[in-house]
């Protein structure tokens, strides 16, 4: 028997005692008066508190004992004692282990140390742990196990915990800062008959009860622009967009969208709306406009200012930049061979507007860490936006880059329902079946001239909270199964 069924065996051997003494952990209950972050604020000498938690730490000095339990806002130490509690309910403390869960009621103190304690006068078990805790307890690092884990992750790292919170807390503000502005926030399918929105390969699902195929959504678009045709004219959502792609550092299959849209705005409108709602969300989560990176060993390697006003710069300009200020003027056989001999990965399918876009992705978009607004965007690239009056060639449309990443693209959307059709079937090919023939029809009935946007939450977050990789930052990143 290894030693983890050991120890498993060990605490079961434990909740039987209590059992037999009539001490049911699972069965009880217990109403604490506030959080331990609460009590340690409000302290006042012999206050009396209850307060509950998981163990995390327990040493035994005889006839005392000091306990850490810890809850969703912190730390509290509490002190038992024998002559305080009686020899019964003092050996009920032989049975506890870490990481079990306890009520405890006391009045506040202060140990010799200077340590803010609860000197308890009753407790209740709330939940008996039959597993023990990581081996490292405070800093798990075996990478593996925090992302299948991420329970154990939560308990023994209290950064990554508060990291989460403060994705929370992001999303939180994101609501506040659309709805201070009149935006509506509706929910729209995750699964559709066809997927639209987006270039992507979807996820597909069989419907029983209606005998079809159906797609979970790789983006949130082409339903908010039904709901601009029926007169609601801020809208936005927060929900997962599926995509049956690669995972990387930058990718994972299901992610977090905003997608925001507002009749009568254009891309320029979503600039503004881009820039103050990263900035409302810095200023009121993170507390500073400079967000300071730092690697492993806690030193600083580059800080992303907010400060506005962001930098713009059209598309054209940076690959001229990159790849010589001839690029568009030499041939589509030349510019393959220019983007190979630069390092930009080209596959042999790809379109000309396609290497273009390679050498942006890989050789140019890396080094934008500071907040750029990258504007009007080749044609091909953005079916559903409006064409740049002077660049036909190109389409009103922004991708605001932060930290090496796209964080947000927005554009002018496309209101011209002949337009709209011509450009989605030189998407689909000529695959009449792949036309979303529904909202073709919505837009024949009238779409206000719009800006739309879509942020990638989980870049955001990202950037926000100083993280390289999005599984940081996702509770449950897709994992090949064991």
């Amino acid at each position: 028997m290894d030693d983890t069924n050991s120890l498993i065996e060990q605490r079961k051997a434990k909740l039987a005692a209590l059992r037999a003494r009539g001490i049911d952990p699972f069965k009880n209950k217990f109403t604490p008066s506030e959080s331990c972050a609460y009590a340690r604020e409000h302290y006042a000498e012999g206050r009396e508190v209850a307060l509950a938690g998981r163990i995390t730490a327990h040493r035994d000095m005889g006839k005392s004992m000091f306990l850490d339990i810890r809850d969703q806002s912190g730390r509290m130490q509490v002190y038992a004692q024998k002559n305080v509690l009686g020899d019964d309910q003092f050996a009920i403390f032989q049975h506890l282990d870490l990481a079990d869960f306890i009520g405890v009621k006391g009045m506040q103190f202060i140990t010799k140390t200077n340590e803010i304690s609860v000197k308890i006068t009753g407790f209740t078990i709330l939940a008996k742990a039959l597993r023990p805790p990581p081996a490292k307890w405070h800093g798990l690092e075996d990478t593996e196990i925090r992302y299948r884990q991420r329970y154990l992750d939560l308990m023994a790292n209290p950064d990554v915990k508060e990291l989460f919170l403060m994705r929370s807390e992001i999303l939180r503000e994101i609501r506040n800062f659309l709805h201070a502005r009149g935006y509506v926030e509706v929910e729209t399918p995750m699964m559709q008959a066809i997927p639209g929105g987006a270039a992507a390969q979807p996820f597909i699902t069989k419907h029983n009860a209606l005998g079809c195929n159906f797609y979970l959504r790789i983006a949130l678009e082409l339903y908010l622009k039904r709901l601009l045709v029926g007169g609601i004219d801020k809208v936005f959502e927060i929900g997962r967009n599926f995509r049956n792609e690669g995972l990387s550092r930058k990718h994972n299959p299901e992610f977090t969208m905003l997608e925001a849209y507002e009749a009568y705005g254009d891309y320029e409108s979503m600039m503004e709306l881009v820039q103050g709602l990263v900035c409302h969300v810095a200023e009121n989560v993170i507390d500073t406009l400079f967000i300071e990176h730092k690697d492993a060993e806690g030193k600083v390697v580059k800080t992303i200012n907010l400060t506005p006003p962001w930098q713009r710069v059209k598309y054209k300009d940076l690959v001229r930049a990159k790849a010589g200020a001839d690029w568009f003027e030499i041939s589509a056989k030349e510019r393959r061979q220019r983007a190979h001999d630069l390092g930009a990965e080209i596959g042999k399918e790809y379109e000309d507007f396609e290497v273009t876009g390679a050498v942006f992705e890989k050789l140019i978009e890396p080094t934008l860490i500071q907040p750029t607004f990258v504007t009007h965007l080749p044609k091909e690239l953005v079916p559903l936006a409006k064409l740049s009056p002077e660049d036909p060639t190109t389409v009103e449309v922004f991708e605001c880059c932060i930290n090496g990443q796209e964080i947000a693209p927005a554009y002018s959307e496309q209101n011209d329902p002949i337009e709209q059709r011509e450009r989605l079937a030189h998407q689909a090919g000529g695959e009449q079946q792949k036309l979303d023939e529904d909202f073709l029809v919505a837009l024949e009935h009238g779409m206000p001239p719009a800006g739309g946007m879509g942020m990638g939450i989980d870049r955001l977050c990202m950037m926000l909270l100083g993280q390289e990789s999005i599984r940081d930052v996702i509770l449950f990143p897709q994992l090949k199964p064991k």
